[in-house]
């Protein structure tokens, strides 16, 4: 080979690299426990803000579905309000007919009375003259009556005449009244 070497100098040389590998590896544990009790500041507050940075991102995903939820609920919302709006105006155009359909109505009411008082006014006139006319009628009757019967004598007598004629008169009453 390139160098002949003895083995007690290869046993060497591995004995010391074994012996230089565990002295390391103690020299690191030593120095790993001495690094994790003077830790950098800055690792800290790394660390702070990535779980700040995942709080914040529950914090978000919540927010943009309540948000979402709530965009739901005012789409409903508004689909609510325009049935009641439609429902409403539809109640409106009903109320606006039926007032009109009751003003056309008292007006027609405020008509017929005035032309039922009008017809009462005249009913109670054609009452009045119609009794006015009937006593009239009794009246020109008993006259009739009397002048047929001769108690009645338009003749033109004289003072004295008159009451003969009352005397003749009377007698022919009571010739009726016994017949």
């Amino acid at each position: 080979m390139f160098v002949d070497l003895s083995l007690n100098s290869i046993l060497m040389t591995a004995g010391a690299f074994l012996i230089g590998w565990i002295l390391s590896a103690i020299s690191s544990r030593f120095s790993a426990k001495n690094r994790a009790s003077a830790r950098d500041p800055r690792d800290d507050r790394i660390r702070s803000l990535e779980a700040e940075l995942r709080v914040a991102q529950s914090k978000n995903e919540k927010a943009t579905a309540q948000a979402e939820q709530l965009e739901d609920e005012i789409k409903e919302a508004n689909v609510g309000m325009e049935k009641r709006d439609n429902v409403i105006s539809h109640q409106q155009s009903k109320l606006d007919g039926a007032q009109s359909d009751l003003k056309d109505s008292v007006m027609k009411t405020r008509e017929l009375r005035v032309e039922l008082t009008d017809r009462a006014t005249e009913n109670v006139k054609s009452e009045a003259k119609q009794r006015e006319l009937q006593t009239e009628l009794e009246v020109a009757q008993a006259s009739t009556d009397l002048l047929a019967t001769g108690v009645l004598d338009y003749s033109l007598t004289t003072e004295g005449d008159e009451f003969d004629d009352r005397k003749v008169n009377k007698g022919k009453d009571s010739r009726r009244a016994s017949s």
